[in-house]
Order: structure tokens, then sequence, then C-alpha cells
């Protein structure tokens, strides 16, 4: 993906590690995120990126090291120290989630308008009608039709759901959102169109993103950067052409000549 992002992290992780009993999940992550780039976590089934996807939007606690956000007043703030209602108004406010399946990140018997304005309900907003305008904007943005504003998503097809959850995170202009495999389970040509989706509303919004993906292909044409993980550790980083088209690691070189299942 072509573009250059500011200098200036806005998410940094310093020796980020999770352990479970007596297996890692991560070891000594350094990572930085930076305005208006996307950052693609790629690797096999087991190789920790979903672990450090939860660490970086601290919906995992971290065993050990620093992690530190820089908010949209320029104050950084160290998220170990977060209290979780602080947690929550950054989840709803700066920060966005979307998850792989769906229904975890909607509510199923609420409208789809209602999904997208609990949201802005959360960060102030109270006027009905303005909410309601919003939402079918919205809507109307990630091509669900706003006629449907009214249904609930267990009427929507898979990829009307994974557009919705998408709306329901970029109502109120998140500085920052993760993504787990949002295209995983999609048919082929719905994949594209979320893609073509993701790709216009990061260029439009300046979002910094984080997302992982086993799908090398997706991490190509949304990221301008890659880490290829294994084993809980980071073994190779860099510009994602670059790392796909000339990897140095042998595990990554694995992973692009699809010797290894991902």
């Amino acid at each position: 993906m072509n573009g250059t992002p500011p200098n200036r992290p806005i998410l940094s992780a310093r020796g980020l590690s999770k352990h479970y009993s007596s297996r890692r999940g991560c070891l000594d992550i350094d990572l930085d995120i930076y305005e208006g780039e996307v950052l693609a976590l790629a690797g096999e089934s087991g190789s920790g990126k979903s672990t450090l996807l939860g660490l970086l939007s601290t919906q995992l606690e971290c065993s050990s090291g620093s992690l530190s956000y820089v908010r949209s007043d320029g104050v950084e703030v160290d998220l170990r120290a977060m209290t979780e209602m602080e947690r929550r108004f950054l989840l709803r406010t700066e920060w966005g989630f979307v998850q792989q399946e769906a229904r975890l990140g909607l509510r199923m018997k609420v409208s789809a308008g209602g999904n997208v304005g609990e949201r802005l309900m959360a960060v102030g907003w109270r006027n009905y009608g303005a909410i309601r305008r919003e939402a079918g904007e919205w809507l109307q943005r990630v091509e669900i039709d706003p006629a449907r504003m009214n249904d609930i998503p267990e009427t929507f097809s898979g990829g009307m759901r994974q557009r919705l959850q998408i709306a329901r995170n970029m109502v109120t202009n998140p500085r920052l959102v993760f993504m787990d495999e949002p295209t995983g389970g999609l048919d082929v040509s719905v994949q594209a169109r979320l893609l073509d989706l993701l790709r216009s509303l990061v260029a439009e919004h300046g979002l910094a993103v984080v997302i992982v993906t086993h799908d090398l292909s997706v991490a190509r044409l949304l990221s301008h950067r890659i880490a290829i993980m294994r084993h809980g550790g980071i073994v190779e980083t860099g510009l994602t052409d670059q790392v796909l088209d000339d990897p140095q690691h042998a595990y990554t070189q694995l992973l692009v000549s699809s010797v290894l299942q991902v």
C-alpha cells in the first residue's frame, strides 16, 4: 500500500510479554504504531499474533513490559496504569476494535441504526434526529441500504454484518483501530469489497490500524508495514512489499513460498 506515515508513534510497546501458565503467548515485543499507518501482524496459527493484538488493545493484561499511547490532546498515557473505566472510554472514543466474528462486535437484537447510534450516544450525542441521520449516512458509506436501518443484524449476510461492525466503530472518528481477521470466513468477492472499503476509510481518515491476518495478500493490499510472528515473537518486520518480495528470515521465506499452511 502506498503512502508514508508521519514519524510520530501514537502507540508504543517495549518488552511486551504474555505468559499462560507454562507456555508463552508473546515474548519481548518492541513495536511502534504510527498515525496514518496500517501494520499487519502475520504468521501461522499459534504464532502469537492474536495475543499481541489483545495486548496492544488492552483486552489482555500483559505479564511484563510497557505500553503507552499518545492521546488526541497530545498527552502520553501509560496504558497498563489505566482504570477499567478509562480503558472502556478509550475503546469507545479514540479506538475501535473490529472482531473476526461480527456477532462479537455487534448487538444482534438491536437494529442496524441502533448499533451505530449507541456508539454516538456513548460519546455524548443526545439529539435523536442527529443520531439517526449520522447512522444513516454511515450505513450508506459502508454500502448498506439506509432503508434497512431498522433491521436487526441477524437478518444480514456475513459481509453486511462486517460492514455494519466497521460503521459502528468508525462513526466516532477513532484514531486507532484494531482488526482481528476482518475478512476471515467471507467469500472472495465479499472480501474484495470489504478490502476496498477498508482501504478507502484508511486513506480518508488517516487511521492508524493494527490488523491480524493469516492471508499475506490481505496484508499486501492493506498494510504499510508487516510484522511476521512465530512462537510469540517477531522474527521479521519492515515495509510490507519489501518483506514479502525479499524476505530475509527463513520462516518468512517459507510463509511467502506457501510451504507452511498459515
